[in-house]
């Protein structure tokens, strides 16, 4: 016959095994590949903004794809949840993956001390309380450079003030709050009146003394300065004429007077 030779059974059977050794390698390669894909988007942060909040993103356990990150422990929810950005310009944050969790904290830093800086220099109290409002975020990150702690520590000293003034604030108005309602109780005819008049004659000086100092502390030397009303500058006093000399008299006719400049002129 003149056909192409008939090949043996062993042959087939031998194609037919390197064929499936080779789909069966490329297969678990790319089962590998896809494992470690999926081990480093796991591993991966991003960011995203909704509804005018910076949420932080987890990749999921797939080559691709990521999900809102919701850690299991309260603080670390805390520390990454949801952050408002007010209007603030983040188009350079969400376009940027985090393979380290100090990498993300580093650039949610500098989004807060953009959102935190202009507002505790502010004189409103509103504006200050949202200042520390993003100040006290900075706080939760663990994963900033030296550069970045002395920032914070920078902005921490600058806000110390207006939170020992409010907290000056508080105490005064609590005390004042608890003398009312201490002479509430002395002048009710009740169980508590005797005690309410003891303690009462106890820290009735002290806590008058301590209001007092409170209230000139918040609302006095907190003030911010006058500025001093300029001095009106005192003009030069006149010279006095010059006393004629003998000379001067001498040389004048008698009878007539000498003239008020004559002691200046040259002879």
């Amino acid at each position: 016959m003149n056909g192409a030779p008939q090949q043996g059974f062993g042959y087939r059977a031998k194609r037919t095994f390197t064929r499936v050794l080779v789909t069966t390698l490329v297969l678990g390669m790319g089962g590998v590949v896809a494992v470690l894909l999926s081990q480093l988007n796991a591993r991966t942060f991003t960011l995203d903004l909704s509804n005018g909040q910076l949420v932080v993103m987890k990749g999921r356990m797939l080559p691709a794809g990521a999900m809102p990150y919701r850690p299991g422990d309260t603080g670390l929810a805390d520390t990454y949840a949801p952050i408002p950005v007010e209007n603030h310009d983040v188009s350079a944050l969400i376009t940027q993956r985090f393979s380290e969790r100090e990498e993300l904290d580093r650039a949610l830093f500098q989004l807060l001390e953009a959102l935190a800086r202009p507002r505790i220099a502010s004189d409103e109290p509103e504006r200050i309380e949202r200042g520390v409002y993003y100040l006290r975020r900075a706080e939760r990150l663990t994963g900033l450079s030296a550069e970045q702690r002395t920032t914070l520590k920078s902005l921490q000293a600058e806000v110390a003030y207006y939170q020992a003034r409010q907290k000056m604030e508080d105490a005064r108005k609590l005390i004042s709050e608890a003398l009312g309602q201490l002479r509430l109780a002395a002048e009710s005819n009740n169980r508590h009146s005797r005690s309410a008049n003891q303690m009462l004659t106890v820290v009735s000086p002290a806590t008058a003394a301590l209001e007092a100092a409170l209230r000139a502390a918040v609302h006095s030397l907190s003030a911010p300065r006058a500025t001093p009303e300029p001095v009106p500058a005192v003009p030069d006093p006149a010279p006095a004429p010059p006393t004629p000399g003998p000379a001067d008299e001498a040389a004048l006719p008698p009878g007539q007077p000498l003239a008020p400049d004559a002691g200046n002129r040259t002879p």
